[in-house]
This record gives C-alpha cells, structure tokens and sequence, in this order.
C-alpha cells in the first residue's frame, strides 16, 4: 500500500514540475465538451483504473487528474468521493455479474457439472479480472462496504443456488442452517476466488489453463458435497 501511494506522489511532483518548467500561454488547458452522461461515464471508468491501482484513500484532486478533469468538473458529476466510490461499485463491482447466470444455474436440463464449469468459466473471464480483484481488495482494507455488500447482495444468493443444485443432484439432505449451507458452498467458491487472486495478484505464473483447474475444482467440490453434509452434527 505504502509502495502504490510513493508512485502516486513521485507522479504528482513529476507532473507539478513538467508543468511548472514550462512557458505560460495566458490560456487554461481546454476540457472536451461532453455531455453530462458521457462525462460521467468517463469518469467512471478513470475512477476504476485510478482507484484499482491507488486504492481509495487518494485525495480527489489526484483523481481528478487521473481523470483529466477539474476537480469542480468532478464535483458536477458526483457530489462528493462517497457518490462515485458508490458508482464505481455499482458500475464495476458489481454490474458485470449477469443475472442470467443464476437462471442457468437452476437449469436441471443440463449436468450440474456442466453448469458449474460453465458458469465459473465466464465469472472468471467477465468478474474475477485484476482490476475487479484488486478494487475489491482495496475496497476491503479500506473498510468501505464494497465487499460485505457484494456478499449480502450476490454471493449470498448465488451460494444459496449452488448448494441447493448440488444437493439436489447429489440426493441428499441440506442442513438447516443457512450458514453452514453457505460454508458449504464456499469450498467451491472459495477455491475459484483464490484462483484468480493467484493469477492476477500474486502473479503465479503456473501455466496450467484455467478452464482445467476450474473443472478440477468443480469435480472435487461434487464429490465432497455429500461427505461435507454427513461431516455436520
């Protein structure tokens, strides 16, 4: 963290001097004309580059600059950094999840096998991307609500679903309590998490393809869901 916020300040006084160094026309840097709409949406999408490389706790004068605006063009779109971090989330956190994946997930026309390795396949390739992963983990040290909300909101739901198909498929009974069924569900979910935290975070450069380590987990999780629901007294 320390490390990300030097960069950003060597940055700034990088900038500060390369503009100090030159000559002065009399004239203000002109803004592109846009409309409100497409100016917020070119600040949104600054704000998760700026913010997943950052972090959050940045002023929002080198925000601003990120997104090459002022900071009183900032402020016309959003009314303070709590409004856009909110429509960073919204934006980027979590809409890419497509809600259809929870109508495919309870299609039972198809293998749950199938479904899963379908289904994790593409949150992979459409959620689980180093600037989603490393937002998310900003998020989380900043103890903004990004996480627990996108858990609340989404995961919670999609666990639900999960368990409910596996068990389902599997013959068995669930236990009662909504959490243990959960925990459940996060061994699968848990796993596919750390995948992608090691590829693009820790940068494991393991050249096994994707698709075959999700498959491999999506295997291991069906075979253990009965062996999981027997484990719980």
């Amino acid at each position: 963290m320390q490390a990300k916020s030097d960069l950003l300040a060597a940055k700034r006084q990088d900038t500060a001097t390369k503009t100090k160094d030159k000559p002065r026309t009399g004239q203000r840097r002109s803004t592109t004309r846009m409309s409100a709409a497409d100016r917020r949406a070119q600040i949104l999408g600054k704000a998760f580059e700026f913010f997943s490389e950052y972090g959050l706790t940045a002023q929002t004068r080198a925000l601003a600059d990120a997104c090459g605006v002022s900071q009183r063009l900032l402020y016309s779109a959003f009314p303070n950094k709590a409004a856009l971090i909110n429509a960073v989330y919204e934006s980027n956190i979590a809409g890419p999840f497509k809600a259809i994946w929870f109508v495919q997930l309870r299609d039972r026309s198809v293998p749950l096998e199938q479904r899963l390795r379908q289904f994790y396949g593409e949150y992979y390739d459409t959620i689980l991307t180093r600037g989603w992963l490393r937002l998310f983990l900003y998020a989380s040290l900043a103890e903004v609500e990004m996480a627990p909300t996108y858990i609340a909101d989404i995961i919670r739901n999609l666990l639900d679903i999960i368990i409910e198909e596996a068990a389902f498929e599997a013959g068995i009974a669930l236990p009662d309590s909504p959490e243990l069924r959960r925990e459940m569900g996060w061994a699968l979910h848990g796993n596919i998490s750390h995948l992608a935290i090691r590829r693009h975070i820790y940068n494991d450069n393991t050249t096994l393809p994707v698709k075959r380590v999700i498959a491999m987990h999506v295997v291991a999780f069906l075979a253990g869901v009965p062996s999981m629901a027997n484990s719980i007294e």
